[in-house]
């Protein structure tokens, strides 16, 4: 662990009323609904794949009224190539002697638990948090998240834009590292401390979202570009083969009957987080001869997804459309039994 002392720092009906960006007035009667503590985190990564890493992670605790509690700080041995340093200014040199994600994972399990996740475009911290815990065959200890951005909606806060530097403008909070894991993860406390206030002033129900930790996990191989791109440096991100999978032989039977049998050729699309790595689901629903398809349309049979409140696109139109929704453990059972297609 690693102690950075440079920046060390301790569903609306009706548009909010605009605030003074530094209003933190407790309000008169805190919602009774609202969570315990949160774990304010940021996570710098090697990329933004699935296969990518974590070269390093901070977590600021925070209790029920976003008050600091104490912050914690930590590089991580990636066991890569450490991507786009000139965007994290982490070195394979700075990394080497990093401890790896599995000796820090205690430490992190202990500054997560029972709290909230809260961060900026949380799905994707949550996400790589969760693979990395899958790998070190442990479980992620979160069950919520809640990212800033979708908050900053639910205020209606007049940003011209929702990137962390405009939230953080709003509120006269100063950034001094962007793209530093700890100076990130003090930003982000510092706005949501006002935000969080604001929304329980107007009985705002917060934008919390279910997380669902990884319980398998598969690894792909992973390559990185030789040369350059343009501009001196590499791509963002990681290369990995396309899985390129073989149609579907059976038709579709049409949309499955709740309470029924999954039938060979049914359309499947999957939403969300979900607690097997995706792809070995997609594998085993493919092995039982459905279709995996990467959108919803008419034709769609099922919709899995372990978050049926998300506002998710394919939950939309799955709703539009009337599609049946069900969850992973649901289908997951149903995979166990499913019914030939009818002639075969």
């Amino acid at each position: 662990m690693l102690e950075d002392q440079t920046a060390r720092t301790e569903g609306m009906s009706e548009r909010i009323p605009a605030q003074p960006a530094a209003d933190a007035r407790p309000p008169l009667d805190w919602p009774s609904g609202y969570p315990d503590g949160y774990a304010v985190v940021d996570v710098e990564t090697t990329g933004l794949a699935r296969d990518d890493r974590i070269v390093s992670a901070a977590v600021y605790r925070l209790d029920a009224r976003g008050e600091v509690e104490d912050h914690w700080y930590t590089l991580v041995n990636p066991q890569r190539d450490p991507g786009p340093t000139w965007i994290h200014g982490l070195t394979a040199e700075a990394l080497a002697e990093a401890p790896l994600f599995a000796q820090i994972a205690d430490e992190f399990t202990a500054r997560l638990a029972g709290r909230v996740l809260v961060a900026h475009n949380a799905i994707f911290d949550w996400s790589m948090i969760a693979r990395e815990y899958a790998r070190a065959r442990r479980e992620a200890p979160v069950r919520q998240r809640l990212c800033t951005i979708a908050l900053s909606k639910e205020l209606s806060l007049p940003l011209p834009n929702h990137k962390l530097e405009s939230l953080a403008a709003h509120y006269g909070v100063v950034q001094q590292r962007a793209h530093h894991a700890l100076d990130d993860a003090r930003v982000l406390a510092e706005v949501f401390r006002p935000s969080l206030h604001l929304a329980a002033r107007h009985q705002v129900r917060l934008p919390l979202l279910a997380c669902k930790p990884l319980s398998e996990w598969s690894e792909s191989v992973v390559r990185r570009g030789g040369g350059p791109a343009a501009g001196g440096h590499r791509s963002y991100g990681s290369w990995r083969p396309s899985r390129k999978r073989p149609a579907c032989p059976y038709p579709n039977p049409g949309r499955y009957e709740p309470g029924g049998r999954l039938v060979q050729g049914m359309r499947v699309a999957i939403s969300g987080d979900t607690s097997v790595d995706r792809e070995l689901l997609e594998d085993r629903a493919i092995e039982a001869g459905l279709h995996i398809a990467t959108s919803v349309s008419r034709l769609t049979s099922l919709l899995v997804t372990n978050d049926p409140d998300a506002a998710t696109s394919k939950l939309v139109k799955a709703r539009s459309f009337g599609t049946p929704v069900i969850d992973e453990a649901a289908f997951t059972q149903l995979l166990q039994d499913v019914a030939p297609a009818p002639g075969s």
